[in-house]
């Protein structure tokens, strides 16, 4: 998991261009959208591709985004346990 957690902090760095930020500045725990970090709505569009794309999990219903992208914690929980491309 902890592999994850780092990949999916890279990864948001690199989509959302947080260049003044290191992975392990970020907080796994800390809030995403609306946290220290600055996430709105539009990066979290940006996030949902990249889930989609980079681990064939589709998160297509608000109330699950909503819990998922709460924290990266929670997101690489997710990915973990739907993800058709990582095996649990």
């Amino acid at each position: 998991m902890d592999t994850l957690i780092n990949d999916l902090k890279n990864r948001l760095i690199e989509i959302l261009n947080l260049s003044d930020v290191t992975p392990e500045e970020i907080d796994e725990n800390a809030q995403l959208v609306g946290g220290d970090l600055g996430i709105d709505s539009i990066d979290v569009l940006e996030m949902v591709v990249m889930v989609e794309k980079d681990y064939g999990v589709i998160i297509n219903n608000k109330d699950i985004g909503e819990k998922v992208f709460s924290t990266i914690a929670a997101l690489a929980d997710y990915i973990q346990k739907n993800s058709p491309k990582l095996s649990s």
